[in-house]
């Protein structure tokens, strides 16, 4: 018999082990938009036609069940200065003094 506060597994389960159910529940879900792929693009399609952000919106919410989520990293130069980019793209962007 268990005390109070005592489960049946006082270990519990090893750091950083996955729960079982929620991974059989991630792969049912992979198979079922896998076996219904050409559908979801329909579906996507006409959401897209009335309402393409809602669209764009199930598509990414969709995708986060699949694609890791990435953590934002802060990246700076050396002793913690701020890193300065400059992007040209083609002649319409020159500024004046380039000319």
């Amino acid at each position: 018999m268990f005390q109070p506060g005592q489960s049946g597994n006082p270990a519990g389960r090893p750091k950083g082990a996955k729960n079982r159910i929620t991974e059989e529940l991630r792969e049912a879900f992979a198979m079922l938009l896998e076996n219904n792929l050409e559908q979801y693009e329909i579906w996507l399609a006409q959401v897209a036609a009335q309402d393409p952000a809602k669209a764009l919106d199930l598509a990414l919410r969709m995708s986060e069940r699949f694609v890791p989520t990435l953590a934002r990293q802060e990246i700076t130069g050396l002793d913690g200065k701020d890193l300065n980019f400059e992007f040209k793209f083609g002649d319409h962007f020159k500024k004046p003094e380039d000319e």
